[in-house]
């Protein structure tokens, strides 16, 4: 790959990290909002002990998985991208 290619591509994958980045603030935010959402959607749930506020607990806890989830393959897809970068830097640094 030569030195034009790499630093191409080396900009593609920093514009990526960064938006992955920017996502994953996002989420962390979410999260938290989710979490406490979550939470006082079990108390109901343990209070009230109606069918309705159990399926609204069952409700935010699978979102909050979801968004769990999207979290961990955002954050893999970013350290994916930092190993490519890191190669590409050896290789720069290589020409």
């Amino acid at each position: 790959m030569n030195r034009v290619r790499i630093e191409r591509r080396l900009r593609v994958i920093s514009k990526q990290i960064r938006g992955l980045r920017d996502d994953l603030r996002e989420t962390d935010e979410q999260s938290r909002r989710l979490a406490d959402e979550a939470d006082n959607a079990r108390i109901r749930a343990l209070v009230s002990e109606t069918p309705l506020a159990e399926r609204e607990h069952r409700q935010a806890d699978r979102h909050s998985e979801r968004l769990r989830v999207h979290r961990e393959r955002t954050l893999a897809r970013v350290k994916e991208l930092e190993k490519e970068q890191d190669e590409l830097l050896d290789r720069l640094g290589s020409l």
